[in-house]
């Protein structure tokens, strides 16, 4: 059965006042948290093992689940270490929850459901980065290049040329969780890692040809990162089928 772990430590400070006392993944998009929005997609197909990674105001997420009351198990697990690292700390707090059939998703990312059961129809590689496309790359969109069906790049500085962005979903399969926590460890193995994104780490793995992607062009997501973001995340659920 797949596991689903959620990166949602992260307080949000670009969101400004909207996340003042709140982690960013309570934010309200429509009706719902950002983070009910997330499990709801997870149960749509089928995800019912979850494991969220806490820390900013962390009895807030589950208070807001809760409330929810949807039929899942789902497992919190806290990072106190959230305000001094990247999300590769959260990573390596949820390590052991990353096997053989795995998703991995960040706290921000408001997908479609229909964008996650093409993940797990499609993706055959161990490691698999979900992408999108679009005309013109910002710089902080996490930007992809491809090589057939491969990924070979990973990074938001990356330079022309760029094949596309990823939307924060990854999907391990086989060796690929295992692949991904023997190079976490080696990395953090150095302290100056804890302030690397963790897609640093796939950008890493990239170049032995194991990590491939699954293109989800024409399906509707958003990313939260600025209060602008909430308008536009509005949008796109409004074309959910939930």
């Amino acid at each position: 059965m797949t596991n689903a772990v959620l990166l949602s430590a992260g307080q949000g400070k670009r969101l400004g006042a909207l996340t003042e006392d709140r982690p960013k993944c309570t934010v309200m998009i429509g009706e719902r948290s950002l983070v009910e929005w997330q499990v709801r997609a997870l149960v749509a197909n089928g995800i019912e093992d979850i494991t969220i990674v806490t820390g900013f105001r962390a009895p807030m997420i589950r208070a807001a689940l809760d409330a929810a009351a949807l039929p899942v198990r789902i497992e919190y697990l806290y990072n106190p270490f959230y305000s001094v690292a990247d999300n590769i700390g959260s990573c390596w707090m949820a390590r052991e929850r990353l096997g053989e059939d795995s998703v991995l998703i960040n706290g921000d990312t408001l997908f479609d459901p229909r964008i996650l059961e093409r993940v797990l129809a499609r993706a055959t590689a161990p490691i698999s980065v979900t992408i999108d496309r679009k005309p013109v790359y910002d710089s902080d969109d996490m930007k992809v290049r491809l090589d057939g069906g491969r990924l070979t790049d990973i990074g938001k500085t990356l330079t022309r040329p760029i094949d596309g962005e990823s939307i924060g979903m990854l999907r391990f399969s086989g060796a690929g969780g295992m692949l991904f926590r023997d190079k976490l460890e080696e990395v953090l193995a150095d302290v100056a890692a804890l302030k690397l994104w963790y897609l640093s780490i796939i950008d890493r793995i990239a170049k032995t040809g194991s990590v491939g992607f699954v293109d989800i062009e024409g399906l509707p997501w958003a990313e939260v990162d600025f209060a602008q973001d909430v308008e536009s995340a509005a949008q796109a659920v409004a074309k959910f089928p939930l």
